[in-house]
């Protein structure tokens, strides 16, 4: 079984590979900031420690500050524009890359849905798996920052 995953931008100027062994975590996000983000109604982003990411390519980044206080840094294509990932400035060792941009996503699983209480009524989280009306607890924070050494 290849476990070697491989995702790029629209025009292929920026591309990357990890092994999906090595992802934490998968999710949902409905905050007013991803909506902004990526022109849809949530972002769905997979968590994966930094060292495990072969990143190809130079991206751009733009910084916020999000919903709940920590500064967002998000990567896109300076030639096409695509939204490759974004990580917070306060944990830069965990990205969140962009589910979309994977060439084969048919193997990933979604863990839980973050900021449904900002969710749009013709983007509804899926309520049969986990579901957050914020950010989850400092305890799941914790387990996915031990989970990323």
């Amino acid at each position: 079984m290849n476990n070697n995953q491989t995702g790029k931008c629209q025009c292929g100027l920026i591309s990357y590979s990890f092994n999906k062994e090595k992802v934490i975590s998968s999710h949902h996000c409905h905050c007013k900031d991803c909506q902004r983000a990526t022109g849809s109604g949530k972002a769905t982003i997979i968590f994966i420690p930094k060292k495990h990411v072969d990143l190809n390519g130079e991206i751009k980044y733009f910084e916020s500050k999000g919903t709940s206080g920590t500064h967002v840094r998000r990567g896109f294509c300076s030639n096409c524009g695509s939204g490759i990932l974004s990580y917070a400035k306060e944990i830069p060792h965990i990205l969140y890359v962009k589910a979309g941009t994977l060439n084969d996503s048919s193997w990933l699983k979604i863990d839980s849905n973050f900021f449904t209480k900002s969710a749009n009524e013709w983007n509804r989280p899926d309520e049969t798996i986990k579901c957050f009306e914020g950010n989850p607890s400092i305890i799941s924070g914790i387990k996915t920052l031990l989970k990323s050494f």
